[in-house]
């Protein structure tokens, strides 16, 4: 499997992060591979933001997985601070090699060192492979999620 390091994203990064956000149906639809400029500027204000951070997977110098975790401080719950995973992808090549467990323990390892007291994703409605991971990883689906376009 090779040595794997997980790392913060860098702008040389996004096309291979981008190109795996539209590897699947639901990215393929909604994700722009050959207008990386918006793309570029988003990862500059996550960036800018000590609570934001976009990390890669990268095996033998290659990009093979990402994602987004969020710290959220809040009231609710004792005053508790939360994080959100999103934008989870692992390379087609790398599906079933355990590294999306590894970026997902990552994840909960850095929101435990963040002071984090819950962690907590959403997984599209028609991902049911990805909840079925999610949830041999100790996640329960306890909510409903609602989105609303702007």
């Amino acid at each position: 499997m090779g040595d794997l390091e997980i790392r913060p994203a860098t702008k040389v990064d996004v096309p291979e992060i981008v190109a795996m956000l539209a590897d699947d149906p639901l990215g393929a639809q909604r994700e722009s591979p050959d207008d990386l400029a918006p793309y570029f500027t988003a990862l500059e204000h996550l960036r800018g933001d000590p609570n934001q951070h976009v990390v890669v997977a990268v095996r033998e110098g290659r990009v093979v997985g990402t994602l987004q975790l969020t710290i959220i401080p809040g009231l609710s719950r004792r005053g508790a601070t939360r994080s959100i995973i999103e934008g989870v992808r692992v390379h087609v090549d790398e599906r079933g090699s355990g590294l999306g467990t590894q970026l997902i323990e990552w994840a909960i390892g850095a929101s435990r060192h963040r002071g984090c007291q819950l962690v907590q994703l959403t997984s599209d409605a028609t991902r049911t492979d990805a909840h079925r991971f999610y949830e041999r990883l100790g996640f329960e689906a306890t909510h409903v999620g609602f989105k609303r376009p702007l």
